[in-house]
């Protein structure tokens, strides 16, 4: 004997719970649009038409949202959490291009030149994501060209950074790329305190190592070396990154 279950009709007062979610999430949903750097100085009326545009994906920590040689059919807006552009070595070593954050966008470069995804975006924890289909995003560009130019700046900033980071890679050793890296973290996600700029969530070592483009266990000395020395110090989970740690990383003046 087989039995099925047929599906109630939503009471009024689940449908009105449902409909007061579905403002709220796409209050939210425009909000976010709102501050992506792309986008700014939008009027209202284009944010609307784009929120109404995007479809929402969630994933779990560890989780892949979008994976390298896949076709690039979409933008994709990090609504909430935090992800990690990576790229996974045939030895299974795995190099860390950028974490990026809420209001930071990814996916971009294989929407223009027609070729697969370059890298894998990976959710370090819980991550909400806005894709911005690729046929609608090129309709909005052609209506609205400041964000194509927008689109461009945000473009050669990366660009810039990865100039920055083919440059330490071939001329800094580990210490001067961790150096750099725990600044730049503190700088991205730190509060700032007496005794310097706090990071309430470090990155592992092994996260650092993949940051820096080394092993473990070289940073693992390199970052007690540091410790010892205090310009870092540890709190368990947390991290202060100290003033003097921060004046490392800042460029020579010229004479």
């Amino acid at each position: 004997m087989s039995i099925s279950v047929v599906p109630r009709s939503p009471t009024p007062t689940g449908a009105a719970a449902h409909g007061c979610f579905e403002k709220e999430e796409q209050a939210r949903i425009r909000a976010t649009l709102a501050r992506v750097a792309i986008f700014r100085d939008l009027p209202a009326t284009a944010i609307e038409d784009i929120a109404r545009r995007v479809t929402t994906k969630r994933v779990l920590g560890g989780h892949t949202i979008v994976g390298q040689d896949e076709a690039g059919d979409a933008l994709y807006v990090l609504m909430a959490g935090r992800v990690k552009i990576v790229i996974f070595g045939e030895n299974g070593r795995e190099v860390t291009l950028a974490v990026l954050r809420p209001g930071d966008i990814f996916g971009e470069m294989a929407l223009f030149d027609g070729r697969a995804r370059s890298a894998n975006v990976v959710a370090i924890e819980p991550a909400t994501a806005l894709a911005f289909a690729r046929d609608d995003l090129l309709g909005h560009l052609a209506a609205c060209p400041q964000t194509a130019m927008n689109l461009l700046g945000e473009m050669s900033r990366r660009l810039r950074r990865a100039d920055e980071t083919i440059a330490e890679l071939a001329l800094c050793d580990v210490q001067d790329r961790l150096v750099k890296r725990l600044v730049l973290l503190a700088r991205e996600d730190a509060t700032e305190t007496p005794e310097g700029m706090l990071i309430r969530r470090r990155p592992t070592q092994q996260d650092l190592a993949n940051m820096v483009g080394s092993c473990r266990e070289t940073v693992s000395r390199t970052f007690n070396s540091l410790a010892r020395k205090g310009l870092i110090v540890p709190r368990g989970r947390a991290l202060v990154v100290t003033p003097r740690l921060l004046a490392l990383a800042q460029p020579a003046k010229a004479a």
